[in-house]
């Protein structure tokens, strides 16, 4: 439970429609002081509309949104005042170097001379485009582009920052170190962090806490371990088992199991559907009975087999070829530290 203090984003009830078209459907959702929140979900789920209306670009139909106590409707320059924005494009002055976009910046926010100088060159530094500062932005990668935009959005020291794709169109060394940069917004800075995105293995590594997004609604919310938490109170297992040998006589034990409701065969392994978790009776069986265990997972430990649980559970079909096929596995999300949970 977020105490009331701590609360610096929060939702309630917040709808927004076009016409018959509910693009945001009652959200209720509340980030803490320091959070990494990632908000998760296919294109076309309601990510930017949830952006849009947290920024006062668009008002909502129902419900309201705040940040730090202000109403992002009605007082949307207060709002913008504690907030930093970075689209999933960036758009710079091209014929401008990257240090001539920051003085650009930082003057519309109100700095000037010896100041916004040594606070460029210290964001520059930061973000590791002190050596490209004064070229023209229009040479830039897409991934220097985002990191300059990261050194922008910091221009005016925001307590918010909001992010809308970060990571999507940019090379796997580009990724990383903006995600390294990411982490220590939040870990370091204490800045809270909102990251919209449909890349799970992004999403994964940033986070203390995902919101699951499909059509509009948030149809889970919770960090890795309450999430599969969730799925297993549905009474789903799924385990992979790769043995030597692979026989009749395995085949017929599992069968006889109480709880095990299927079993596939897929390649080399067996994937076991079950209604609770087998792997302790199992393990001591393959182990009494000389069988080799080649491997054996229980499925839903990481963020994209969770999403597909839970898409599948909201009715809908699977999307993972929308999420980033590149998942690695064996990423965990960043365990939140005292003060946090």
């Amino acid at each position: 439970m977020v105490q009331k203090k701590d609360a610096v984003i929060v939702t309630e009830h917040l709808t927004k429609r076009y016409g018959t078209k509910t693009a945001v459907n009652d959200l209720n959702l509340t980030l803490r002081r320091g959070e990494a929140f990632g908000l998760l979900g296919p294109n076309g789920a309601g990510k930017t509309t949830t952006i849009l209306m947290l920024l006062g670009l668009t008002e909502p139909s129902a419900g309201k949104a705040t940040i730090n106590g202000k109403d992002c409707t009605k007082e949307p320059l207060a709002v913008k005042s504690v907030v930093g924005y970075l689209p999933d494009n960036v758009g710079f002055y091209g014929d401008m170097t990257g240090r001539q976009n920051l003085r650009f910046t930082g003057r519309l926010n109100g700095l000037d001379g010896e100041e916004l100088e040594k606070r460029i060159d210290t964001l520059l530094e930061r973000v590791g485009m002190t050596q490209a500062a004064d070229k023209r932005t229009a040479t830039y990668s897409k991934g220097m582009r985002q990191r300059l935009g990261i050194a922008d959005v910091l221009i005016k020291d925001p307590e918010v920052i909001i992010m809308d794709e970060p990571t999507l169109g940019i090379d796997p060394e580009g990724m990383r170190e903006l995600l390294n940069l990411m982490r220590e917004l939040s870990e370091q800075d204490g800045r809270t962090l909102l990251i919209s995105s449909h890349q799970l293995h992004q999403i994964q590594q940033v986070c203390d806490r995902v919101g699951i997004f499909v059509d509009g609604k948030l149809i889970a919310c919770g960090n890795l371990k309450e999430l599969e938490q969730q799925i297993r109170k549905d009474g789903h297992f799924e385990l992979e088992l790769g043995t030597a040998p692979c026989d009749d006589k395995l085949l017929g034990m599992l069968q006889a199991q109480k709880g095990i409701e299927k079993i596939d065969k897929q390649g080399d392994l067996l994937l076991i559907h079950a209604r609770r978790d087998i792997r302790p009776e199992l393990s001591k069986y393959l182990g009494e009975n000389g069988y080799t265990v080649l491997h054996m997972h229980q499925r839903g430990g990481d963020l994209d087999e969770i999403y597909r649980r839970y898409f599948e559970k909201a009715g809908q079909s699977d999307e993972r070829n929308q999420f980033g096929k590149e998942k690695k596995g064996g990423f965990k999300f960043r365990k939140v530290s005292k003060g946090k949970a």
